[in-house]
């Protein structure tokens, strides 16, 4: 008799049984995923059939499947199919299946299917190097030089990336925080001579063994055998800090990887016994304590399968067994899980930088399993599509206009977007991302030795890598573009106009997303941005201190720092739970383009819920008219009589009167009104201050300005706002009258001889 199968339900920050009855599928084959069964030993056997009582001679059996999550290795003709599963046990029994869920194949889907684990490291040969380039095209490398030393931008790659190292004192180990208290100066300083280490190591063997110079190669391995000196357990090692312990691990791999031939078998086997133990400490992070592949929304342990046991097991394939185990795990997740912060869509929940942070290095990842094992998941939608996420909500001229933590708030858009961007140029073929790329490089001059940029990546390398191993794509402007972007997956809407002339690029961006305030977002549902003619206007308010600063948490996350709402002075739940962040989510209802409008509706009632339990609805409309002015029309019912304050953030004093607004930018101004309060006249009011910031954090940092605009008391609210960006030196108004004859508002707006209408219901 089998034994009983314990399936426990899935929970917002768990995985789901998919695929199910509600799946729509957007890959062939589909991904199946389920919660554990157990806490350890979990290794199942999993049945597909197109028969709901499995009796049909084409079911499909696979086993041992060794996690709760599986990708089949080939696709599925179009149809209706069944799927269960059980435990495997001792002696080849199993539990009791699962319940039978079910699931419909369409036509047309893309082919996505994942090798099986048996075939995967067939191809692989005993030879180094394996990163990046193989033996072979080593040879092939060195002969392009000899014809053409700027092959590849090699020349720079050299001056600027390899060179210096040769003249480099040897980076000390890092020694331990005082009291081993982490001091976040120390924790940066520590990774960041972790992360120099990594490029002195990887750049010198590289250019050492291409070029087959006696020199380099002897300054690496000193450099590899130092490192590897390290103490595994001590301030590098994973759990003292993580970052640093990435780096070491990332550095011991390429070092090993490529300077095998020129180490003797002692040194080959001292290095590989420490890269195997500091791959284990993430191994064991990921798998055993983060267990993301039952609760993905883990930031840096799924970064860490990227940056570390990617290029780490393919180091050691072949040589030591646990790097098939790890290596695996790794496949399976970014195959069957990635990303957990967005969908076919390609948007990216925590905002662009931590898209920037993800993309930089998964694409490494993946450019290493398609070169090395012929695995290529760039076929996956998510990477055919996600560089639509920072063209249409990063975009290349735009400051302070998008959500989310971002380590380069105030500067222009990063310059590692951009090459990330161009890695999906060079997938796709897509000249909209070439174009991008190339907005960013002619505008961020100069920042490559920023700590947000050199301390993560060497462009010189990214641009040596990039040019063996992609294409050349025309750059295509923007001139066709959707008017207003939808990424359903993440709830983030993006209008625009005239993205392809920034001094005429007006944009407006909003969010009311699924993902709440959890990992790095904010408590800025229902939120909005707006940045025009060069000019951020609207902005995300604050400065980038330090993660777990008072910035960050007393003002970045809170709701008080967005254009948003508070109720009685509350705002979103934006704290360290992460059932709560998960919870304090919103949803876009309704993205619409209409003649001479674009239109958005997004709830965010359950954002407020755990501070603001008598908040019955919130819902903000937007309506960019004629591409060029925008309508906010706020909608609050509560269960008891509240207070509204309605806010906003803008680099500069405002100029207030009565219920207007103005403000006055060095390349754009605006001019706010507000049109229609329910309750009567606004009480507006300003501010330069950061609420709860320590003042230390604030030295040598320019003041922003933060509007509060109050209702009266009520238990509904609704509330009309005008807001018009304006060129600098170029007056220009729209008109407005209303119209209230029936149980609905009308309110006619005007500009240069054209009209629109905006309806909005009565409070009562």
């Amino acid at each position: 008799m089998s034994s009983s199968l314990y399936q426990p339900e899935s929970g917002d920050l768990t995985i789901k049984y998919e695929p199910n009855e509600a799946t729509c599928l957007q890959e062939n084959p589909p991904r199946f995923t389920w919660m554990p069964a157990q806490l350890e030993h979990d290794t199942y056997v999993l049945q597909i059939s197109s028969m709901e009582d499995f009796n049909d001679e084409a079911v499909e059996t696979i086993q041992p499947v060794l996690y709760n999550l599986y990708t089949p290795s080939h696709t599925l003709k179009p149809g209706t199919y069944y799927w269960r599963y059980a435990l495997l046990q001792e002696g080849g029994e199993h539990s009791e299946w699962s319940c039978v869920r079910s699931f419909t194949v369409p036509e047309g889907l893309p082919s996505t299917p994942l090798p099986a684990a048996n075939e995967r490291y067939l191809s692989v040969e005993d030879a180094h190097p394996r990163l990046w380039l193989q033996a072979d095209e080593v040879v092939v490398f060195r002969q392009k030089l000899l014809e053409n030393n700027s092959y590849c931008s090699w020349d720079a790659f050299m001056e600027k990336s390899v060179l210096p190292w040769t003249k480099r004192d040897y980076i000390l180990e890092p020694a331990p925080y005082p009291d081993n208290k982490r001091v976040a100066k120390l924790w940066r300083q520590m990774y960041m001579d972790c992360q120099e280490v990594l490029y002195a190591i990887r750049h010198l063997s590289i250019a050492g063994v291409i070029l087959d110079d006696a020199d380099l190669l002897g300054k690496a391995k000193q450099w590899l055998l130092r490192t590897a000196a390290w103490n595994p357990d001590g301030t590098t090692s994973r759990d003292y800090n993580d970052e640093a312990a990435f780096r070491i691990a990332e550095a011991l791999a390429w070092g090993y990887d490529w300077l095998h031939a020129y180490l003797s078998e002692e040194e080959r086997s001292s290095v590989r016994e420490v890269l195997l133990h500091r791959t284990q400490q993430v191994a064991f992070h990921v798998m055993e304590r983060s267990k993301i592949h039952q609760v993905p929304y883990d930031s840096h342990a799924v970064r860490s399968l990227s940056s570390v046991l990617t290029p780490c097991c393919i180091a050691m394939l072949h040589e030591e067994p646990k790097a098939h185990e790890w290596l695996d795990y790794t496949i399976e997740y970014l195959a069957t899980l990635y990303s957990p912060w967005g969908g076919k869509d390609g948007g990216w929940a925590e905002g662009p930088m931590y898209w920037t942070t993800g993309m930089a290095f998964v694409t490494e990842a993946m450019n290493l399993l398609n070169k090395s094992l012929g695995i290529n998941l760039y076929l996956r939608p998510f990477f055919q599509h996600t560089g639509d996420f920072p063209f249409y909500c990063f975009s290349p001229d735009t400051l302070r206009a998008s959500f989310g933590d971002q380590s380069t708030l105030g500067d222009p858009v990063s310059l590692k977007t951009g090459f990330n961007i161009r890695q999906f140029a060079g997938i796709t073929g897509n000249g909209y991302y070439q174009w991008y790329y190339e907005q960013v490089k002619a505008m961020d001059k100069g920042s490559q030795m920023k700590f947000y940029n050199y301390g993560w990546w060497d462009f010189q390398f990214d641009e040596l890598k990039y040019l063996h191993d992609y294409p050349a794509v025309e750059a295509k402007a923007p001139t066709h573009i959707e008017p207003v972007k939808w990424f359903r997956d993440i709830g983030w809407v993006a209008f625009h106009a005239h993205m392809d002339h920034p001094e005429d690029h007006i944009m407006l961006l909003t969010k009311s997303s699924p993902y709440g305030s959890i990992s790095h977002s904010h408590g800025d549902q229902n939120s909005l941005l707006l940045h025009a003619f060069g000019e951020p206007l609207a902005i995300e308010s604050g400065y980038y201190i330090a993660f777990n600063s008072t910035m960050h948490m007393n003002w970045r996350r809170q709701t008080r720092s967005t254009n948003n709402i508070l109720v009685d002075g509350l705002g979103q739940y934006a704290g360290t739970n992460k059932v709560l962040n998960m919870a304090a989510s919103g949803t876009v209802e309704a993205v619409e383009t209409h003649k001479g409008y674009t239109y958005s509706r997004c709830n965010a009632t359950a954002a407020y819920q755990e501070q603001v339990p008598y908040l019955q609805r919130y819902v903000r409309e937007l309506y960019f008219i004629n591409e060029s002015y925008v309508v906010v029309v706020d909608q609050i019912d509560l269960s008891q009589p509240a207070r509204i304050d309605w806010l906003f953030h803008t680099r500069y004093e405002m100029k207030l009167d009565g219920q207007a607004f103005k403000l006055s930018g060095r390349k754009a101004d605006m001019d706010g009104r507000f049109i229609y309060s329910s309750s009567g006249d606004l009480e507006l009011s300003q501010h330069n201050e950061f609420t709860g910031v320590d003042i230390a954090e604030l030295e040598g940092l320019d003041p922003e300005w933060h509007l509060t605009a109050t209702t009266r008391l009520a238990r509904s609210h609704r509330i009309v706002t005008l807001l018009v960006p304006l060129r600098k030196e170029q007056p220009k108004y729209v008109s407005f009258f209303m119209d209230d004859q029936d149980h609905g508002l009308h309110i006619y707006f005007t500009e240069e001889g054209i009209t629109h209408r905006v309806e909005v219901s009565k409070a009562y």
